[in-house]
């Protein structure tokens, strides 16, 4: 595991599942899903999740993407052979060294293993959506 990870200090609902690889990890709960990135963390309510799709990324060698505004910056890597999906949320809460801030509507593109992604739709039909 990446010692940049930023620490959960709680979770929303009960914990399902919780993977994580070097340069990225996801937690699913009984009401949220965290992406954690070194030095980010991402939140997303279920109930704020508009929509789950896949991300064709089959045609792609790699793709590095860098986005950097003020003094925060990401990067994404794409390769072929992993399953990518496109989540679409209408809220999202970034934890970062500076602490929490909220966020309008987001898309992110990451890889989601397949039981991770049947727990977050097990979860999300259980409190009553249907984006899964």
């Amino acid at each position: 595991m990446n010692p940049d990870f930023i620490q959960i200090k709680s979770l929303e609902g009960e914990l399902k599942m919780s993977h994580k690889r070097k340069d990225y990890g996801l937690t699913v709960t009984t009401k949220e899903l965290i992406l954690h990135k070194p030095h980010v963390n991402y939140y997303f309510k279920l109930e704020d999740i508009i929509n789950i799709l896949p991300f064709d990324n089959s045609g792609f060698k790699k793709i590095s993407f860098v986005s950097s505004r003020a003094a925060n910056q990401e990067t994404t890597h794409l390769s072929p052979g992993s399953e990518h999906y496109r989540i679409y949320v209408g809220a999202a809460t970034v934890h970062n060294r500076s602490g929490f801030f909220q966020l309008g509507a987001t898309d992110v593109i990451i890889p989601i293993h397949r039981e991770i992604l049947r727990a977050i739709s097990e979860c999300g039909q259980r409190i009553g959506l249907t984006a899964f």
